[in-house]
């Protein structure tokens, strides 16, 4: 394994599971309080494109398949209160 195959896999590790700290809070407390539900569609988008992008290139996509698995996650429960608050 080269130098750059090597920091992709940790890019692609890093970035997946980046969100799983703030699944975790919003699972504890059952609230996605102040975060923005547009940003996270945006970032659902976003990730699930680079989900179609690496399968069509048989490249990353168990990392993005894992980020946009816990993006869903958040998704949920922001969603959740939003539909509540409306």
């Amino acid at each position: 394994m080269d130098a750059t195959t090597l920091i992709g896999l940790v890019a692609a590790f890093c970035t997946a599971v980046s969100y799983y700290p703030q699944l975790r809070k919003c699972w504890d407390t059952g609230s996605a309080g102040d975060l923005s539900l547009k940003m996270f569609l945006t970032l659902a988008a976003g990730v699930a494109l680079w989900s179609i992008y690496g399968f069509l290139k048989s490249d990353i996509v168990i990392a993005n398949a894992v980020s946009f698995t816990l993006l869903m996650g958040i998704l949920h429960f922001k969603l959740r209160e939003h539909r509540a608050q409306v």
